[in-house]
């Protein structure tokens, strides 16, 4: 049964509550201010890993305590304590001593009421609270008759505790360089890829390339249709206006089923790339449906059947399809893409050596897929760890696997307490890059999705890169971002 109650009831109650509990508003506490013993976050071995926890300038230490819970991978817990911020300074520190990612949660515990309130008034508090909405409207007396467990005031638990508030997550990254994969990559992998390889070349291209309309001053838009082995690729590809000769960029997308914005490929266009925007999926890339919601799921049991099968193929194919284009500069072609769209950059460069020129990637998902078989918390496409086959499937689909074969210099970032894209992953997959690399170490980072505002030094270096490829010039990177600072 649906309710709604009058406005005068609602104003009624809310006036009852009032009077109980008061009308005083709660002040918003300060939050603590975690300050990494290493800036970057990375530490050698072996080394203690720590924060300095201060408050902001001229605020009072908040009643009550912290809590924290240390887990290696974001997986086994291995340390659990408590500070509290009395002196206005407190330490979180661990030593430790092997190569993992660790991951803390800090919480907030109130300091408890010199009064709580006792189950017996709760529930004295709540039948009063209802015998004067029933009495204000007798249609409420049914619904409270009906469900009497209903509670306007919660009833606290005879044994519970307070757990507090999650107030910050914090990441580390020890000994990162030196992460080995979580599985062994497959005896044959790279003839089963080989094979795929080989029966793509034999399927012709067959461009079907629209005219399509932008506002975009200065540049051409068209909208892409690719034969490919099993499937279509879709996409749009805009380059500036008129005869030339221009570096390519390929934008691969993140995960879900969604149309693509022209404007992803137009903006760059207008900066002087010519950009091919792949569709993950075969659909147009105009439309936002075509393509199954759970296609991360689909087929997974088997490495010919797996959605990532034709996936990986079609990102090859755009690779082809700009090869053959009279406008490509014959030198340069970027791939490019974050989370899931970094993880299609990372395969098509490792199934391609030598035909990429850069790798510009953001938290790639898609690594360490065995990983919770081995203490490790894996993230996006959620391969289930207890299905044998499944992570039997997944080593031909994971971007470990792959990163060996890529020889063209990479810029990856990763984000310390990504929950969709782990760390552990992105640094296992970094490290399998037998070619120049550079990775952007994202400390207070989750998910680019989940933390928009953490995403500003690979925003930064990515434009430096891909201003000085688009300029003629050669992308060195700086493997310095990856040693431990003392």
């Amino acid at each position: 049964m649906n309710y709604s109650a009058p406005r005068s009831v609602l104003s009624f109650f809310a006036a009852s509550c009032a009077l109980i509990f008061g009308t005083a508003a709660l002040a918003q506490p300060p939050q603590p201010i975690f300050t990494p013993f290493h800036a970057n976050g990375i530490y050698a071995l072996p080394d203690t890993v720590g924060w300095t926890v201060t408050l902001p300038s001229g605020a009072t230490a908040p009643a009550g305590s912290f809590t924290f819970t240390i887990r290696r991978n974001n997986l086994d817990v291995l340390k659990t304590g408590s500070f509290d911020l009395s002196s206005g300074t407190a330490t979180i520190q661990f030593p430790y001593s092997e190569p993992a990612m660790l991951y803390v949660s800090v919480n907030q515990v109130a300091a408890p009421s010199s009064t709580p309130l006792s189950a017996p008034e709760a529930r004295q508090i709540n039948d009063g609270l209802k015998a004067l909405l029933a009495d204000k409207d007798s249609a409420l007396k049914p619904v409270f008759d009906r469900h009497p467990e209903l509670e306007i005031v919660p009833v606290p638990l005879p044994s519970s505790a307070p757990t507090g508030e999650l107030i910050a997550t914090l990441g580390a990254a020890v000994a990162p360089t030196s992460l080995p994969p979580s599985a062994p990559r497959p005896a044959d992998f790279d003839a089963f890829w080989a094979a795929k390889l080989n029966a793509l070349k034999k399927v012709p291209i067959h461009p079907v390339i629209t005219a399509t309309p932008t506002t975009q001053a200065g540049v051409e838009l068209y909208t892409v249709t690719l034969d490919n082995l099993g499937s279509h690729v879709h996409g749009y590809l805009a380059k500036p206006k008129g005869k030339g000769k221009f570096p390519v960029l390929i934008i691969y997308q993140w995960a879900g089923v969604y149309a693509l914005q022209s404007s992803w490929a137009t903006n760059r266009a207008a900066e002087g790339w010519m950009v091919f925007d792949v569709d993950s999926h075969d659909m147009a890339p105009d439309q936002d449906a075509g393509a199954p919601k759970d296609y991360n799921a689909v087929g997974n049991t088997s490495r010919e059947t797996s959605y990532f099968l034709n996936m990986y193929l079609r990102d090859t194919r755009a690779l082809d399809f700009v090869s053959t284009l009279p406008s490509w500069d014959r030198k340069t072609i970027v791939v490019t893409g974050t989370s899931m769209g970094g993880q299609q950059s990372l395969v098509t460069a490792g199934l391609n050596p030598g035909r990429v020129t850069a790798v510009v990637v953001n938290e790639p998902s898609g690594a360490d897929s065995n990983g919770e078989l081995h203490g490790r918390r894996t993230g996006y496409p959620f391969w289930p760890s207890a299905d044998p086959q499944v992570m039997k499937t997944a080593l031909y689909f994971d971007t470990v696997n792959f990163a060996s074969h890529i020889k063209a210099p990479t810029l990856l970032a990763v984000g310390f307490i990504d929950t969709v894209a782990p760390p552990v992953g992105i640094w296992t997959a970094f490290d399998q890059i037998p070619g120049p690399k550079e990775i952007v170490p994202m400390v207070e980072s989750d998910h680019n999705n989940i933390t928009p505002q953490k995403q500003g030094d690979y925003l930064q270096r990515a434009e430096e890169v891909l201003a000085t490829v688009l300029h003629g010039g050669k992308f060195i990177p700086n493997a310095g971002s990856t040693l431990p600072r003392r």
